[in-house]
């Protein structure tokens, strides 16, 4: 039998735990259709000698939803070996979309997903008006797959309009929304997402809508996935970037589980070397509820940022900074130089410590708009505090209010201690993953986290077996997303399939590319070691290259 393709003499690693053994895989029609020692011909052979097969890795957390409109590849979360990304996470989205609503609905991912109002502005194309729609818009032009999870807020707003973001829905119009959530899980949604985050601020700075769903609305909500028998929740509870979640969150779990009769998925166990033991606390206090199916994610990588005053998300969490939210330069310059602001600010921070809690020495200034502050650059803000006698909050205002606001500060935010990260990474609690690709772009990127875990963990820190490395990144995301085509190497199961060499493979170098619709940078990182990447049975990339084919399909539970 001649096949499309033919994998040989590769280490598989079948992504369910099971030990490495070395064996040919043949495809056809995008299907594998044999695993073990084939000696019939392909259209094309592989030589895969030295290096492991494995199947393409699932990303659960993501916000591809407008890039994929400009970016097909969706990168850099492909580069690294991913196959299959969920999107429409932390309840914010841009589908279901009357015309009228398309600019709030963009800000929303400016506030919330620090996305840029112009590069949405140019890329994308509004091309739906239904959730549907939107799934199935010009997406079988995609190199990879692509999942849709819900987001709630655009739902609420779609049949609320603005009142969406003031109040709770009534019965009439909560019946309206699950409905159309249940059209949206008919159509092949994966289930759907909310956000219980404070820092995750609306349109104009109110609070996005999906915050103001009163839990009878999100009773109804979770009622359809029981009554579909299918799909799942995601929540972000609203730690920013703390593994002390608000009060109500274990109760929150409970309840969506409850009515639902489906997995919840929620955001998140981070650690932190100021809250050494708070990521313990944390999954001791919600271990029922991880066993009831309430699982949490969690980053197998340390998370470092570059900011500025002029986007304020990382000030998110703390309310008193939600008037800095679409603004102008002049009225957010006026707001940090008041005084009653800056004490109120250190009053919140100070008070609770979320992801900026006030840690100076931890920031530091990396680039500046004004060529006369050029000799800052490299500096802490407590270096500047201790060399000019000023209080480092107000060295911190006053420096970026010089730079008309255009300053930019690096700072280590979580998971920069090995031995705690290594707790929580190895925990099997937890599901890995947390990229957040497609966000922040600006900021971060951390959607090199699957070659981070191979290259860092498991070759140089040998935390755990490439075996169970390989079960993290595919066959565990899959399962509880209801994929069950993908993860698994096996016959009949999708071709999804990377092979990397287990000597080199790596999370590269992060770069500022300015790539984006109207010449915009984004931060990006490099793959190392991964040789070819596979797509429902066709060559995406080989060492790198883009073949040119798209092959990328529309997840459905099932599938």
């Amino acid at each position: 039998m001649a096949y499309d393709l033919l994998i040989h003499n590769g280490t598989v690693i079948d992504g369910t735990g099971a030990p490495q053994f070395t064996a040919d895989i043949a495809v056809n029609d995008g299907i594998i259709a044999e695993v073990g020692q084939i000696r019939d011909h392909a259209a094309r052979t592989i030589d895969a000698s030295d290096l492991m097969v494995v199947p393409g890795f699932v990303d659960p957390h993501t916000h591809y939803d407008a890039q994929i409109d400009w970016d097909p590849l969706v990168s850099c979360s492909s580069w690294h070996g991913v196959t299959s990304v969920v999107m429409g996470n932390c309840g914010v989205g841009i589908a279901p979309c009357r015309p009228a609503q398309r600019e709030a609905l963009a800000w929303d991912l400016v506030n919330v997903e620090g996305m840029s109002f112009d590069v949405l502005a140019k890329g994308v194309r509004w091309e739906w008006e239904s959730f549907s729609e939107f799934m199935t818009a010009k997406r079988l032009g995609m190199g990879i797959n692509l999942g849709f999870l819900m987001p709630l807020s655009p739902f609420r707003s779609y049949v609320m309009g603005e009142e969406a973001q003031e109040r709770a829905a009534t019965a009439a119009e909560t019946a309206r929304i699950a409905a159309l959530l249940q059209e949206g899980m008919q159509a092949g949604a994966l289930g759907f997402s909310t956000t219980l985050a404070t820092q995750h601020v609306g349109y104009r700075g109110r609070p996005l809508a999906c915050r103001l769903a009163s839990r009878e609305e999100l009773g109804a909500y979770a009622r359809v996935l029981r009554e579909t028998g299918h799909g799942s929740i995601e929540v972000n509870l609203g730690g920013a970037g703390s593994s002390v979640l608000p009060a109500g969150s274990a109760e929150m779990i409970d309840f969506l589980l409850t009515e639902s009769q489906r997995p919840v998925t929620w955001l998140s166990v981070q650690t932190r070397s100021d809250q050494p033991t708070a990521h313990r606390e944390l999954l001791t206090n919600m271990d029922s509820l991880i066993k009831r199916g309430g699982i949490p994610q969690a980053s197998c990588q340390p998370t470092d940022i570059q900011f500025n005053l002029r986007n304020p998300f990382i000030f998110g969490p703390y309310e008193v900074c939600h008037q800095l939210f679409n603004r102008s330069v002049e009225e957010q310059t006026r707001i940090y130089a008041d005084s009653a602001f800056r004490a109120a600010f250190r009053e919140a921070y100070t008070r609770v410590p979320k992801a900026f809690s006030g840690q100076w020495q931890l920031i530091e200034i990396c680039k500046v708009k004004n060529p006369t502050q050029q000799s800052l650059v490299g500096k802490t803000i407590t270096a500047l505090s201790n060399s000019t006698g000023k209080d480092p909050l107000d060295t911190f205002f006053d420096l970026a209010i010089a730079d008309e606001l255009g300053t930019e500060f690096s700072m280590a935010v979580l998971n920069f201690d090995p031995p705690l990260l290594r707790e929580v990474i190895t925990d099997p609690r937890v599901l890995i993953g947390l990229s957040d690709g497609g966000a922040h772009v600006n900021m971060l990127c951390n959607t090199g986290y699957p070659t981070y875990l191979l290259g860092t963990w498991v070759r140089e820190r040998q935390v755990m077996s490439w075996e169970r490395a390989v079960q993290r990144l595919t066959s565990e995301p899959a399962q509880f997303f209801g994929l069950t085509a993908r993860g698994v190497l096996a016959r009949g199961k999708a071709a999804d399939i990377v092979i990397f060499d287990p000597r080199t493979v790596t999370a590269g170098e992060k770069e500022m590319l300015y790539d984006l619709p109207g010449g915009e940078g984004r931060f990006v990182q490099w793959a190392e070691g991964v040789h070819w990447v596979i797509v429902n049975g066709a060559l995406l990339y080989a060492d790198g290259q883009h073949s040119g084919a798209l092959p990328g399909q529309v997840l459905r539970a099932g599938r």
